[in-house]
């Protein structure tokens, strides 16, 4: 799923070529990628037809699009989804679930989602921070987010390191290949408990997040398949760059003791034994 710095990469490039259009036509060619607005797929177009769009904004691995209504298009990835500007008379893809025209533009906006997993509402009154995503925390790059604030809140979680980080509540944007990488680089294992973490520990990982965040935004993101791109339709190429995530037997670039893979919520953590030495008491 994409995580924060694929969902940036995509927001930047819409805020270039939708940013102030006028939505002058909706198509909507698979009820399910609008399954979150429950009015249906002709409210959707009906509350959309006629709006300017006037920013493109994100929180976490949420993006929206404020109208001028005053309402939002919230958009949701998923496991597959894409946001891509295309010219308006350029085949049709595959995958096509959502069409956006624009008036006085030649390219139009489209939701591509060969799995299905994402999706697109329009969220009443939503522009400035659509009532859908309130609950979500924001992520390290947002002038929103507190330092301190979140040092009180991941100490008193007294749950695994890994798990607080995932926690879209506690903190926005991070997912499985942002942890692992983060974490190598703070060198803090997944499994630390999290009331056991000093200042400068957590000061480290807030480090180590907006650094990999910042070298991954760089790069376009992480492309592991051609589900992942950008607006053009071009993927990242961070996944080059990965100190740990994926590297499972291969040697650590920090001491050469290979990086090992275990077995985490389902997923998989990857991690060097050495430099993030696991916790006697460890909490998952």
């Amino acid at each position: 799923m994409p995580e924060l710095p694929e969902v940036e990469v995509v927001r930047a490039g819409l805020a270039r070529h939708v940013t102030g259009l006028a939505v002058n036509a909706v198509a909507v060619h698979h009820p399910r990628s609008v399954r979150r607005h429950l009015a249906g797929a002709d409210d959707f177009a009906a509350r959309v037809v006629g709006e300017q769009i006037v920013a493109v904004r994100r929180r976490g691995k949420y993006l929206w699009l404020p109208l001028s209504s005053g309402d939002a298009v919230i958009a949701h990835l998923g496991m597959s989804g894409q946001l891509l500007v295309r010219p308006f008379d350029a085949p049709t893809e595959l995958h096509l679930r959502v069409r956006l025209g624009f008036a006085d533009a030649e390219h139009d906006l489209r939701f591509v989602d060969q799995r299905t997993f994402g999706g697109l509402a329009v969220s009443r009154d939503g522009a400035d921070l659509p009532a859908e995503i309130a609950h979500i925390a924001p992520d390290p790059l947002e002038p929103a987010f507190v330092d301190e604030v979140f040092r009180q809140r991941l100490r008193r979680r007294r749950t695994g390191l890994k798990r607080a980080m995932l926690d879209q509540t506690l903190v926005s944007g991070i997912g499985n290949i942002y942890a692992d990488e983060a974490l190598w680089r703070a060198k803090l294992h997944y499994a630390r408990p999290t009331e056991t973490l000093r200042r400068p520990e957590v000061d480290r990982l807030l480090l180590a997040v907006r650094e990999v965040f910042a070298a991954a935004l760089r790069a376009g993101g992480t492309s592991f398949d051609a589900l992942y791109v950008n607006v053009n339709g071009q993927s990242g190429f961070f996944d080059r760059s990965l100190e740990a995530y994926g590297r499972a037997g291969e040697p650590c670039s920090r001491c050469g003791t290979p990086i090992r893979r275990e077995v985490f919520m389902s997923r998989s953590s990857y991690f060097c034994p050495r430099c993030q030495p696991r916790p006697r008491r460890a909490r998952w």
